[in-house]
């Protein structure tokens, strides 16, 4: 049971994995899906969310020529 939440976490983080054009947009995306990462393996939202924030925009910055746009 555990591991399938892990995996549905990772497959919700690959899908909403994208940059946006700006650092705002980046953070936003990044926390949501830290967020929802982090309610499916029943860890802290607060810190999910940091981190997805902190690990998209340092993503996003290092490889931009990676990242799809989001609309």
């Amino acid at each position: 049971m555990q591991i399938s939440r892990v995996f549905a976490a990772l497959a919700v983080c690959a899908g909403l994995g994208a940059c946006g054009d700006t650092v705002g947009q980046q953070a936003v995306v990044g926390a949501g899906g830290g967020l929802v990462g982090a309610a499916l393996v029943n860890g802290n939202p607060i810190v999910g969310a940091a981190l997805g924030t902190a690990a998209n925009i340092a993503y996003c910055q290092q490889y931009p020529s990676k990242c799809p746009a989001v609309y």
